[in-house]
């Protein structure tokens, strides 16, 4: 064999193993994007069921929070979560429908009163200017 047989030789082996390091490489980085997805998933479902408001921020933290630990307990860290950073988490009372402010509650009241009168009046006196203003209000209440 010549030294150049020799050389081409190893240049074939050289290349062969490059695209299958490359590959080794590349399985790794998606084995470990895949864990990282799978602990995410995981948190997001922990934190939802545990209430989360803001379920991003909570996510975010709870994931800085593990990033140290390997394969972290993630019902602890949502557990811990919960216990120090309350406001991200809603309580029964979030879960309620909002409410009415008073003031809008009371000029629907007060509406509805007007109407209501301006409707006896009309129907009492049978009068037509009556009639219009009952007509006007209910047009401008509905």
């Amino acid at each position: 064999m010549s030294a150049s047989q020799v050389q081409n030789d190893e240049n074939r082996e050289a290349n062969e193993t490059d695209p299958l390091a490359e590959a080794n490489q590349k399985i790794a980085r998606m084995s470990r994007d895949l864990d990282e997805l799978q602990v995410e998933q995981k948190l997001t479902h922990k934190l939802a069921a545990a209430g989360a408001v803001d379920l991003e921020t909570a996510v975010l933290v709870a994931k800085a929070r593990m990033e140290g630990k390997a394969q972290a307990d993630i019902d602890g860290c949502v557990a811990q979560l919960r216990k120090e950073k309350a406001y991200l988490f809603g309580g029964p009372a979030d879960i309620s429908a909002p409410r009415k402010t008073a003031p809008a509650k009371d000029r629907a009241t007060t509406s509805q009163t007007a109407l209501e009168q301006a409707a006896k009046k009309a129907a009492k006196t049978g009068s037509r200017t009556d009639l219009q203003h009952y007509l006007k209000l209910r047009k401008n209440l509905l």
